[in-house]
């Protein structure tokens, strides 16, 4: 079984703008092989953060360097003037799609407003999956995925806000109802990443266990995707594997293969051989 992390940030230089990563200056592709190795990770999807202006650059080093351990989802400037990069975008070394943030205003509103239809037209007839963090935007992206049932659109860390949140257990996940009401619509999945970021509970954090059965059974194996953002988490990559590998009584042997890393490859196309 492949065991590929939806989740990742690499990054050699200033702080993390995100007080929920660890804070130190930096967390190279290097360090994270180390790590993954002694956790059982074959591989991970590196995330470029903004707080790094070369973090693009070294994942890219990253995807040469390691050859089927790394690949990137990476993002352009939500301007129309990205839009005539979007038909190669894949063919860059590593690239899987493109991820945004639309937490905030005025981001939040312009993604309600339409202003950004552009990009997912684009990305539809191009091929290139789009994944998002926008928690207060759900039902925004479910009309979204339906005006584009060809696009692959991959809602982040189980609909909720990541780290951008101090809210735990149950008060972290008011949104589940919202999220689960995608799963009806075929071009949409999940990456089930950081889950022990948003408890207070000791490993097996079952609270989130929980929640984590909830999506499993609305999405299904072959739109969930594990994952950690691992430099948020309160354990080791060990136990964020442990935790859907041995904790979940309910997921068979294909389920695990599957939820842990074939689906996503699958549904990104990243073909690791």
């Amino acid at each position: 079984m492949q065991i590929v992390d939806a989740q990742i940030h690499t990054w050699g230089t200033g702080l993390p703008s995100n007080m929920s990563h660890i804070q130190v200056t930096h967390y190279t592709p290097a360090e994270a092989i180390a790590q993954m190795d002694e956790g059982g990770v074959n591989a991970a999807v590196i995330h470029p953060p903004g707080w790094d202006p070369n973090s693009t650059q070294m994942a890219f080093d990253a995807v040469r360097d390691y050859p089927g351990r790394f690949a990137i989802m990476g993002h352009l400037p939500l301007d129309p003037s990205s839009r005539e990069k979007i038909a190669g975008w894949r063919s860059q070394p590593g690239m899987l799609g493109l991820r945004y943030t639309f937490l905030h205003d005025p981001a939040r509103q312009e993604l309600a407003d339409g202003k950004y239809d552009w990009l997912f037209a684009e990305a539809e007839k191009h091929g290139v999956p789009v994944a998002t963090l926008a928690t207060d935007s759900l039902e925004v992206l479910g009309r979204i995925a339906e005006r584009h049932p060809g696009l692959k659109l991959t809602i982040d860390h189980l609909g909720g806000r990541g780290g951008l949140t101090t809210l735990k257990d149950d008060e972290a996940m008011t949104h589940i109802p919202r999220l689960l009401a995608l799963a009806k619509l075929p071009n949409v999945a999940v990456k089930a990443t950081g889950a022990p970021g948003y408890s207070a509970e000791a490993y097996p954090f079952p609270k989130m266990l929980g929640y984590l059965h909830q999506i499993y059974d609305a999405f299904g194996p072959h739109r969930m995707f594990w994952g950690t953002d691992i430099t948020k988490m309160p354990c080791s990559w060990a136990k964020c594997v442990a935790m859907f590998t041995e904790e979940m009584p309910w997921l068979n042997a294909d389920d695990k293969r599957l939820i842990m890393g074939d689906a996503l490859c699958a549904w990104w196309g990243w073909n690791r051989q």
